[in-house]
Formats: structure tokens, C-alpha cells, sequence
């Protein structure tokens, strides 16, 4: 369940250590040909997200901080589990750790 935010905007948002912030792209409701799905069709979200903000890396033994593996405006291949879910108005967002992303998409 998405915790609801106190603040207006989501670049308000800024993630710490490795931290990723994504919005998970959304389902369609109606097929190319104007077939409209049912919900429980389109229930379950897709594994694929836009990175929205990341955070500047994490630290590794020595104390060197190494930098996340994705930037804003990446598309990733997320777990079908896992992070924490933030609520902006009807909007829905996730923040994974780097670690947890599974795949950089390039197309």
C-alpha cells in the first residue's frame, strides 16, 4: 500500500545513497483495435518503469562512493516485488535500491 505524500510535486523528491526513484508505465485498458480490457486483466502492474530521480551512489568499504547504474529518464526492468511506494495525487511512484533493478532497456 502507497504511503500518501505531503508535497505537491514529485521533483520535490530526491533519493538518498543509491536509492532510484521509478514510475511504473501502466497497463492498457483498450486493445489497438478498441477492444476496452477488463480490470482484472490489467490488474497486475508491468515490470517495466521510467527512472524519475536517482541519488548520488552508495559508499563501498573503503568509503569511495560508487555512482547508480541508471539515470533519470532510463527505462528499467523492474522485480515483480519489492520497493516502497510513494502516492502524489492519483499518481504512483516506487523507490528501489540499484541493486534491485534487474535490467536497463535500450531501444
Amino acid at each position: 500500500m502507497a504511503s500518501q505524500a505531503t508535497f505537491k510535486s514529485i521533483k520535490a523528491v530526491i533519493p538518498l545513497l543509491d536509492r532510484v526513484l521509478v514510475q511504473r508505465f501502466k497497463p492498457e485498458t483498450k486493445t489497438a483495435t478498441g477492444i476496452f480490457l477488463p480490470a482484472s486483466a490489467t490488474s497486475n502492474p508491468l515490470p517495466e518503469a521510467t527512472v524519475i530521480a536517482v541519488g548520488p551512489g552508495a559508499p563501498n568499504k573503503d568509503g569511495t562512493v560508487i555512482p547508480t547504474t541508471v539515470k533519470a529518464g532510463d527505462r528499467v526492468l523492474l522485480p515483480g516485488w519489492g520497493g516502497n511506494a510513494i502516492k502524489v495525487g492519483e499518481e504512483e511512484y516506487f523507490l528501489f535500491k540499484d541493486a534491485e533493478i534487474l535490467a536497463k532497456i535500450k531501444e
